[in-house]
């Protein structure tokens, strides 16, 4: 039936170690279909054309960063309960992929285990995102300082549910994020007295506008308090609320992946400007 297509999809793109994540959501209403999508990069922005004919399915949209002339088109079979099809590349070519249904988050209330401090001593405990890239992270006094422009670093340690304790700090103009397991970026930007946004400080990029824009002017330190339990996120920034049990609908762009079912690491991300991260400690669930 075609509303077995309604729902939140995590896909992947392509194959093997060229292969990168992707996200899909369809409802079906009085008026036809409606959907949003986030691609390897950018924000979830809304789908203009869907057909649905029978298992078939078809869409497409206007590229946003992918560098495209025309648009992204897509197109699958519902075989059992994923998506198979596949997509086209700006060279001309195509790519396979493969859609999952979003999984459900674990029900109750968390315990929580003993605090973990992912900065220590050196680079311990951290991998570069890109190797290619230009690393130009470096332990200084205790903390984790990106320089200038470079790769992103992932925590080698992986977490479900978790508190995270995050203090940061950044020149003017700058612009970074923390992934939460590597997934859904929460917005780390020199934009002190703007107006809250999805893409400003604190927003969970493209998806949540934070209740207020909590950060100080560059220069300053800044202390996040934040809950992921499943895509539930509760936050402070600076001592004022930001999320409370809001839902993070899916992945955010720049993702590791879309496993979302899975743990996933910390990553800070280096590759739009200079960053120190002064502390970052996280509490895992336990049960």
């Amino acid at each position: 039936m075609a509303s077995s297509f309604a729902g939140r999809w995590d896909l992947t793109v392509g194959s093997g170690d060229a292969a990168f994540p992707s996200w899909l959501e369809l409802a079906e209403g009085a008026d036809g279909w409606s959907g949003r999508f986030v691609g390897v990069v950018g924000s979830a922005r809304p789908i203009p054309h869907i057909e649905v004919s029978g298992d078939r399915l078809r869409f497409s949209l206007p590229p946003q960063y992918e560098g495209f002339a025309g648009d992204l088109a897509f197109e699958a079979d519902l075989v059992g309960d994923t998506l198979q099809g596949t997509t086209n590349t700006k060279d001309g070519g195509s790519l396979p992929w493969v859609g999952v249904r979003q999984p459900e988050a674990t029900p109750g209330e968390p315990v929580w285990g003993e605090p973990i401090e992912l900065i220590g001593c050196g680079m311990a405990g951290w991998v570069a995102r890109w190797p290619q890239m230009q690393n130009n992270w470096s332990n200084v006094d205790g903390a984790l300082q990106n320089s200038a422009v470079g790769t992103d670093l992932i925590s080698e340690a992986s977490f479900g549910d978790f508190q995270l304790l995050a203090e940061y700090s950044y020149p003017k103009g700058s612009n970074s994020g923390i992934y939460l397991r590597g997934r859904y970026e929460f917005q780390v930007l020199d934009d002190y007295g703007s107006e809250p946004s999805v893409g400003g400080s604190g927003g969970i990029y493209g998806f949540l506008t934070p209740r207020v824009n909590a950060i100080r002017p560059f220069g300053e330190r800044n202390t996040l308090e934040l809950t992921l339990v499943g895509r539930t996120v509760s936050a402070k920034l600076n001592g004022k609320t930001l999320y409370e049990n809001d839902e993070i609908p899916g992945i955010t762009g720049g993702a590791l992946d879309s496993r979302e079912g899975e743990p996933g690491p910390i990553l800070i991300q280096g590759d739009h400007g200079p960053v120190t991260y002064h502390r970052l400690r996280v509490t895992p669930r336990v049960g």
